[in-house]
């Protein structure tokens, strides 16, 4: 019988010693190999189970957001809170949210790198109920306005460590696709939960108290299935992105500077705070706006009304993004002009057609401002994602032309409550003209070529 060889083994790769002592770790199998190399591959069943907590969770924030739009309706109908929660009041409360809802955004991004999306967003949940259930057991003015600042500051903790979640789920190959129907988790909290705040408060409990009852209570639900079904990372995932995260935190400074000086942000954050205010004013004084047009319409019909708006927001974010890739390859920015000349105009039209005191008109209004207004709002986010940032710089120009949004959003909430219906949407139609105008110069710009979908779709809000 021939002498066995022994076996060859290889020099080693690395400065540690060699060593004759065989190995008696277990074979890696692929699975394990592949959770390593590559952890999207692992569990799509996993994938999917965070793509549905995630779209919920965001889309069960509103329930709680749209509970004060609903109430309005009640307490400007109630003689006696009428002359301490006027119109006015009711302005500078919005105003307070939103303001508080613009700082948070700063915060939460960072906070959910250094904590993880887990730990922010039930905090924000935990926070959003509280303040819910606060505002329904009391209508004290200062109540309200220190329960608005809490609502603001946890309300504005879902969007990014939600999206910083979906991240950690799905590939750049698949970002794109998958996030563009995730992000419409805020259109559809904006179109379900108005209707069904304003059916429980004014049909089945005839009181406005109810909208934020009802409203904590479903988040509540949501919150418990956030608690069950939500992860943060594929499992050995962790400790790569925390090494990412601190490379990145230490260098924001330097990142926020360079995006200050592109001309180009600074152009997209001035035509999204133009942009935000029209929206925001429908957001949360829909109800309101539909009854002072149509008042032969009992409440629960001023809060189905506005469905409109809600629905055409749904769409809108995909079908302007198939426009934007396929008619326009991939340019954005004509999308996006197209979309604010369209608000102008609708917008201009808003007081003398529904003149008419007809439903359907405001139905088909409410809807074109919708889809006109989601359309430009996501395009507008996205642009900045892809085509400023470098790798390293795309979720900060992002985050800037948010901020600025942000802002102008407070606008939103203030304004219906000092101006008459006329000049509101006026000035509205003039600052969708002016979003659009500075937009224009930029017609043929596209995305950077080193970038995929993925950057795109994550700037989305």
């Amino acid at each position: 019988m021939a002498e066995t060889d022994p076996p060859v083994t290889d020099p080693p790769v690395t400065d540690t010693p060699a060593t004759d002592t065989p190995s008696t770790d277990p074979p890696v199998t692929t699975r394990e190999a592949q959770r390593t190399v590559h952890p999207h591959l692992v569990s799509p069943r996993l994938r999917w189970q965070i793509f549905a907590v995630t779209w919920i969770a965001y889309a069960g924030f509103y329930f709680v957001r749209q509970a004060f739009s609903v109430a309005k309706l009640g307490i400007l109908d109630d003689p006696v809170l009428s002359h301490t929660l006027s119109e006015r009041v009711l302005g500078v409360i919005d105003a307070v949210y939103l303001a508080a809802y613009a700082v948070g955004q700063f915060v939460w991004g960072a906070w959910s790198d250094r904590f993880g999306p887990r730990v922010v967003v039930i905090t924000g949940m935990v926070g959003a109920i509280g303040a819910g259930l606060l505002m329904g057991a009391s209508s004290a003015l200062l109540v309200f306005g220190g329960a608005m600042v809490i609502q603001g500051l946890a309300q504005s903790a879902g969007w990014a460590p939600l999206c910083k979640n979906m991240g950690a789920f799905f590939p750049v190959a698949e970002r794109g696709r998958v996030l563009g129907f995730w992000s419409t988790n805020y259109a559809f909290g904006g179109l379900a939960a108005p209707p069904f705040l304003g059916w429980l408060a004014y049909s089945v409990f005839d009181s406005w108290h109810a909208a934020f009852f009802c409203g904590s209570a479903t988040l509540a639900v949501v919150l418990v299935l956030f608690v069950v079904f939500q992860c943060n990372a594929p499992e050995g995932e962790g400790s790569s992105e925390q090494v990412g995260d601190t490379k990145q935190r230490g260098s924001s400074l330097a990142l926020y500077r360079k995006t200050l000086r592109d001309p180009m942000v600074l152009t997209l954050g001035a035509a999204y705070f133009l942009l935000k205010p029209a929206r925001y004013a429908i957001l949360l004084w829909g109800p309101v706006l539909v009854s002072q047009r149509l008042p032969n319409v009992d409440k629960v019909a001023a809060t189905v009304i506005p469905v409109a708006f809600g629905a055409a927001g749904v769409v809108a974010p995909i079908a302007v993004g198939w426009v934007s890739d396929k008619l326009f390859q991939s340019r954005r920015v004509p999308a996006c002009v197209l979309s604010l000349a369209l608000l102008t105009v609708v917008l201009a039209l808003f007081i003398p057609l529904t003149a008419t005191d007809s439903v359907g008109v405001m139905v088909v209004l409410l809807a074109v401002i919708g889809l006109s207004v989601y359309a430009a709002d996501s395009m507008i986010s996205c642009v900045a994602a892809v085509d400023f940032g470098a790798e390293e710089g795309a979720g900060t120009a992002a985050g800037m032309v948010n901020g600025c949004g942000s802002v102008g959003a407070i606008l939103g909430g203030l304004l219906p409550g000092f101006l008459s219906g006329s000049a509101l949407f006026l000035l509205f139609s003039v600052a969708a003209a002016l979003a659009g105008a500075v937009m224009i110069p930029h017609w043929n710009r596209r995305p950077r070529t080193a970038f995929g979908p993925a950057e795109e779709t994550l700037a989305t809000r």
